[in-house]
């Protein structure tokens, strides 16, 4: 029970931290600014921004549904654990930090529901 927790913390601070981004993004288009007055690279186009908003809720709802111990938790974040490492080469740098928190929350709960089962016993 204890990796289902520390698997969901991981996975909730992950969606809060891809929500993160989109609120980072939104002072830029909501005054105008260059972006290169705040910050040295152009920020991502605004549809890869709003699916990481909506990647993000989604994460948060799947580690919350996980911490309260319920199955459809389980599934969604251990498929927003596999997408998220499926796609993390396609979105370096930022990638880096998906792949490493996705691989920790997915090992953790996958070794927690399976134990020390074996495949032929």
């Amino acid at each position: 029970m204890k990796r289902y927790k520390a698997a969901a913390i991981i996975i909730i601070i992950h969606g809060f931290i891809e929500i993160g981004g989109f609120f980072s993004v939104l002072p830029i288009w909501l005054f105008g600014v260059k972006p290169s007055e705040w910050i040295p690279f152009d920020p991502p186009p605004p549809d890869i921004v709003i699916a990481g908003l909506v990647w993000g809720v989604i994460r948060l709802v799947g580690g919350i549904g996980l911490f309260k111990n319920l199955m459809w938790g389980f599934t969604l974040s251990v498929i927003n654990c596999v997408i998220a490492i499926a796609m993390m080469m396609h979105l370096l740098p930022f990638g880096i930090m998906d792949g490493i928190l996705a691989s920790t929350a997915l090992i953790l709960t996958l070794t927690q529901y399976f134990g020390k089962k074996q495949i032929i016993e």
